[in-house]
């Protein structure tokens, strides 16, 4: 007598329509970010990927932040920095997302902290807040700036990678 393979419990068409489309938009390769900040009760920081400019005049960036995240009710109105992580920073990137208990090395800004050693970061003031589905958009004025050479730590597919460093940026476009 043939053994039957126990049924997987049948997944609704929302919740898979959901998945796909997570899987979809996650082909799309991004670099990999800490957001840090001061809270009442001490520094925290969390993991992003969605995170973009948006203007340069004024210096404006964004970060999307799930609605349901701790972070989240913390960061409306609060001054921010966005840490780029350098290729080697991967457990840095799983400490904040609540992973590896790596102890970060902070580095006191003007008004919002920073992690030691990244490949850049942007300080910021916070300026507005989108809300768009289940998440924000916040946006913050960069008012302090620095980036340095080297990898950058990157995210596709559910997965970390390497961006190599071009031999020439767009800088040298210019």
């Amino acid at each position: 007598m043939a053994r039957l393979k126990p049924r997987r419990p049948a997944v609704e068409p929302d919740v898979a329509k959901r998945l796909s489309l997570r899987s979809c938009l996650g082909r799309f390769a991004t670099g990999v970010t800490v957001v840090t900040y001061d809270g009442p009760d001490g520094r925290h920081g969390f993991t992003a990927n969605s995170f973009t400019s948006v203007s340069l005049d004024p210096p404006l960036i964004l970060v999307s932040v799930a609605r349901t995240a701790r972070s989240h009710d913390a960061l409306v109105g609060t001054a921010f920095t966005v840490n780029i992580l350098r290729a080697e920073q991967e457990a840095l990137a799983r400490r904040f997302a609540g992973g590896d208990p790596v102890e970060p090395t902070w580095i006191e800004g003007e008004h919002a902290p920073r992690l030691a050693n990244t490949l850049a970061h942007l300080e910021c003031l916070p300026n507005i807040r989108h809300d768009a589905g289940d998440h924000s958009l916040f946006i913050g004025e960069v008012i302090s700036f620095a980036h340095d050479d080297g990898e950058a730590l990157g995210y596709v597919a559910s997965g970390f990678t390497t961006v190599h460093e071009p031999l020439l940026g767009h800088e040298y476009l210019i």
